[in-house]
């Protein structure tokens, strides 16, 4: 069953004005409404957050807008602008989250993400990077992920939160309450409806067909269909000239694994030619297979470097075919190297004196296929003298940060995500604690060495002015060693609350 995301932009409009205005956009808190011309009158086509806060609405007269807020900011709208904007954020949506996406116009995105969402922590995590992203952009998002297009789009318009997440096989009880705006129909037969006592999809969903059909036409039935997923609503993805692709069509439908395979490899042998011919290596491929049903299965891998070896991107493909549901039948494959970045031929030499540079880049695009790329990572040392900055989480084929590991004290193989709060007595201000508890458990100290100063990074915030913390390695009666610290130096009580606490233990 595929997973449908729905992206809506309640103030596209405005926020892309605001994009492109920069600097010179006025602030978020002026209501800013842009107008256009419909027949001999100048009427609001949109307005911001602000805007519809303050009463307007589109549709309204200019004039009266500018009436009924003095310090509105007035605009003329450019539908063209909207649209081709509206197409770059869906071409971005296609190369960094799914495959088949495409726009849904004037203010919305549809994306197919079944088999894509656990490249991304699964789905609410997926939503959650979409909606945050948008927002970190200036655009307002609403964003749900059904089973159907239709369900999805009315959630992300009609349900009021910012995301999500309708289980499978729960969708028509999700949208019965909805209003019957929600099923993208004509405002005329919207209206109609309303007239008739019609408010709710639910009211409908209940009534025999044919009266409605016979007074509203088949597009009732059909948008009602599709939301509930009684009909399909296949997704025509965007596929810009500039993306290399290749595409084979079958005389009789195919279905078996081994045909879909050794077709594959084709296909991944032609488009590693066309790259060959820009100089690029390929970093995501998406295979979408047309089925006989009109419906697609897609299918996305993603390499660490840019990769143009035809064997492996054909093993990273075929390994994902299992997750494919031929149906009916094939009819129709299709290869797009989506991300694609420049690669230089490179020429093998040979020598008794050099080393083998070993490459793990294939194994780390199996696994990250596997698990997600959010899953896969290295840890990388960061320049600070604080123990929880100095290190981070970075890509597995990420070049080298240009730090280095600190080697003048000793540090613990296993750091606490948080130093967690110990009972312990010590003799201040330079001694090591004679024992301390710790989850319940008392231990007492056999040895210990220290303390190593470490201070706090004045340059974060005020209150790291004067912070000092004293570490200590400590030894029990078990042989077992853990890292400690104490907050302040012992004698100040503005450098730390001289409280103790317990931050790595040693393998």
């Amino acid at each position: 069953m595929p997973r449908v995301v729905s992206i809506w932009l309640p103030t596209w409009p405005t926020d892309r004005w605001r994009r492109k205005a920069g600097s010179a956009a006025p602030p978020a808190e002026t209501p800013l409404v842009l107008v256009g011309r419909q027949g001999q009158k100048q009427m609001v086509m949109a307005a911001d957050a602000v805007a519809l806060a303050a009463g307007l609405r589109p549709g309204m007269p200019a004039t009266t807008a500018r009436v009924l807020v003095p310090n509105l900011v007035v605009h003329q709208h450019v539908p063209e602008a909207d649209a081709e904007a509206l197409d770059r954020i869906a071409l971005w949506m296609m190369q960094r989250y799914a495959p088949i996406v495409a726009t849904d116009p004037p203010d919305g995105i549809v994306m197919d993400t079944s088999g894509a969402d656990h490249l991304h922590g699964g789905e609410e995590m997926m939503l959650t990077s979409i909606a945050g992203r948008l927002k970190t952009s200036g655009v307002s998002a609403r964003v749900a992920v059904a089973d159907t297009w239709g369900a999805a789009h009315a959630v992300a318009r009609f349900g009021g939160r910012r995301s999500v997440v309708i289980p499978r096989g729960d969708a028509c009880p999700r949208i019965l309450d909805l209003p019957i705006a929600a099923l993208r129909l004509p405002a005329d037969i919207v209206s109609g409806l309303h007239v008739l006592g019609f408010l709710r999809i639910g009211d409908i969903a209940e009534m025999p067909r044919a009266p409605l059909t016979l007074r509203f036409g088949p597009e009732l039935g059909r948008r009602l269909n599709q939301a509930l997923g009684r009909l399909a609503e296949p997704i025509e993805p965007i596929r810009p000239e500039e993306i290399v692709r290749v595409r084979r069509a079958f005389a009789e439908p195919i279905g078996a694994a081994e045909t879909i395979a050794r077709y594959i490899g084709k296909l991944v042998i032609a488009l590693c030619e066309g790259l060959a011919e820009r100089g690029l290596g390929a970093k995501r491929l998406d295979l979408i297979c047309y089925r006989v049903d009109s419906t697609m299965q897609a299918v996305r891998v993603g390499m660490a470097l840019p990769v143009r070896d035809a064997r492996r991107l054909t093993r990273l493909l075929t390994d994902k075919i299992e997750t494919i549901e031929p149906g009916f039948g094939i009819e129709c494959l299709e290869l797009a190297a989506t991300l694609a970045e420049p690669l230089a031929d490179r020429q093998t030499i040979t020598s008794i004196v050099e080393e083998a540079v070993s490459d793990i880049s294939g194994l780390v695009d199996v696994l990250a296929n596997t698990v997600g790329e959010r899953s896969l990572f290295r840890m990388a040392p960061v320049a600070s003298d604080v123990p929880e900055r100095s290190v981070a989480r970075i890509a597995p084929m990420s070049p080298a940060t240009g730090a280095s590991w600190p080697d003048h004290w000793p540090r613990p193989s296993r750091l606490l995500a948080r130093p967690e709060h110990i009972e312990t007595m010590a003799l201040l201000p330079d001694h090591p604690p004679a024992w301390f508890s710790w989850r319940g458990i008392r231990h007492r100290v056999r040895r210990g060495d220290g303390p190593e100063r470490v201070f706090g990074e004045w340059w974060l915030g005020d209150q790291e002015m004067h912070a000092v913390r004293d570490y200590f390695r400590v030894e029990n009666d078990a042989g077992e060693r853990f890292w400690l610290f104490r907050a302040g130096d012992g004698e100040d009580a503005a450098t730390g609350s001289h409280r103790w606490y317990l931050h790595g233990l040693f393998g």
